[in-house]
């Protein structure tokens, strides 16, 4: 006798019926039907093509020697770059001697056998969180390269309250800005917010190798000197100038000198060797033409890579040539609303702000927390996220380093600005786009027909505050 779970069990087990053989179908099936029919394809998609919005809102400007040189005027000031570590344990750090030469007042320092040694005079400090490495007001006693960790830099406000002034970060310098005063005192306060490692080196160890290296004194007179001259808030040469003055003074005399060795960039190139086989080319062109498809596909894989480049070549790409006096760190780590308009704040007239997408979503979870919405741009018919009406492109090409940080770049661009513009060449043989041609390179033994795809471009910052950059904008969640 059947239970009711035996008849369900058996309904459940019962086989699916089989499908009917060619000899009981009463009308012609759909997968013969096909050989009949024409398919309707697509083009052959790839997943890697991006928006390219670096490319899409530089301005480009045609170089038709192939080089470029940004002429400016004479530079006093020097600027900071950042020095590097080795590290061959956890109390065994050592700065890169040749790097040395980014701290300003040994720029252009060229025994690198005095640099090695004052190399190993520097001594690492570990440093615990919210400990003050030095106060305002203070004798300098020593300099500092910051191996890791962040720092704030604040003073005593004018009602008292603590004022915040800057963070410095990995790579960055404190001290050697007191180089040529008689009694140099810190203008600013240190504290630790995370732990960290600085390098220290004693003040007294700088007088003996002033006093024992006559061409080390020399370089560092000369740099005093330079310092001396008079500048503008830029650091460049300034033009004597009088205003306000009545009756018929003697007016000075003036000129405005120019830098006698200008950087020139020359342009860079992407290319490839694509390949087509005759038999292809000649047989299966309906109703999409491979070599055209081929060649579509191969233009957008160059055009990735070129942006990738203008972002991270390490020769011309922003991220590598940004000027470092532009360069602030977050406060905090996530990218809030003050620190962009910190980074707003350091150029006139800022276009363009480019993030990776994952930076972009970490700074809106930063507004939603405000109760802030940012607002949109309308670029070319597209909504674009804005920030005081200043669009946020997403870019992928920018890194995320193993820390989860990533960058924040802006820009101002055109040449009439002075900012940020792309190089290329046009009219260049067999063009197929603006700066890219595709060159036949002939037919091989096996039938294999070759093209030469080459794209060329370079990207050039006309001054230094064209370019600004926000580091260490930490893209994960925090904790509320």
């Amino acid at each position: 006798m059947s239970t009711p779970d035996s008849a369900a069990g058996s309904a459940v087990d019962e086989p699916a019926p089989e499908p009917a053989s060619a000899a009981q179908l009463t009308s012609l099936s759909t997968r013969a039907a096909r050989q009949l029919a024409t398919t309707t394809k697509s083009e052959p998609q790839m997943q890697a093509i991006t928006s390219r919005w670096l490319l899409k809102t530089l301005p480009w400007v045609d170089v038709k020697g192939g080089a470029y040189r940004v002429n400016r005027r004479l530079q006093l000031s020097t600027g900071r770059g950042r020095v590097h570590f080795e590290h061959n344990g956890a109390d065994d750090i050592r700065v890169i001697p040749e790097t040395l030469t980014e701290l300003p007042v040994l720029r252009g320092y060229p025994d690198t056998e005095v640099l090695r040694e004052i190399a190993t005079r520097f001594q690492p400090r570990h440093v615990r969180p919210g400990q003050v490495l030095f106060e305002a007001g203070q004798p300098v006693t020593e300099s500092y390269l910051v191996v890791h960790g962040r720092f704030t830099r604040y003073t005593a406000g004018k009602y008292g309250e603590e004022e915040l002034i800057g963070v410095v970060t990995d790579g960055d310098q404190m001290g050697d800005e007191a180089i040529g005063q008689s009694d140099p005192l810190w203008l600013t306060s240190v504290r630790a917010e995370t732990s960290g490692v600085v390098l220290a080196l004693s003040w007294a160890v700088v007088e003996e190798f002033t006093d024992r290296v006559p061409s080390l004194a020399e370089h560092l007179r000369s740099y005093v000197e330079r310092q001396l001259r008079p500048m503008n808030r830029k650091g460049e040469a300034e033009v004597p100038l009088q205003a306000g003055h009545v009756g018929e003074p003697t007016l000075p005399g003036a000129f405005v000198d120019y830098e006698l060795a200008p950087r020139e960039y020359e342009l860079s190139l992407t290319q490839t060797v694509l390949r087509v086989h005759t038999r292809v080319a000649d047989l299966y062109n309906n109703p999409m033409n491979q070599t055209e498809q081929q060649i579509r596909l191969t233009v957008e894989e160059i055009r990735e890579r070129q942006e990738w480049e203008l972002v991270n070549n390490r020769e011309f790409g922003l991220l590598h040539n940004i000027d470092y006096g532009q360069r602030v760190s977050t406060f905090t780590g996530p990218p809030t609303p003050d620190d962009m308009d910190e980074l707003i704040s350091m150029r006139r007239k800022t276009k363009v702000l480019l993030a990776h997408p994952k930076a972009i979503a970490a700074f809106f979870r930063q507004c939603n927390k405000r109760g802030l919405v940012p607002g949109t741009a309308n670029v070319d018919g597209h909504e674009i996220p804005a920030w005081r009406g200043i669009p946020i492109f997403p870019c992928g090409k920018i890194p995320i380093t193993d820390e989860h940080t990533s960058s924040i770049i802006a820009l101002r661009t055109g040449e009439g600005d002075q900012g940020v513009v792309g190089l290329h060449q046009t009219g260049i043989p067999e063009e197929y786009q603006p700066g890219l041609n595709v060159r036949f390179m002939g037919i091989d033994s096996a039938a294999i027909i070759s093209y030469l795809v080459t794209a060329y471009y370079s990207l050039a910052i006309l001054v230094p505050d064209a370019a600004g950059i926000l580091e260490n904008v930490q893209i994960g969640r925090t904790a509320d």
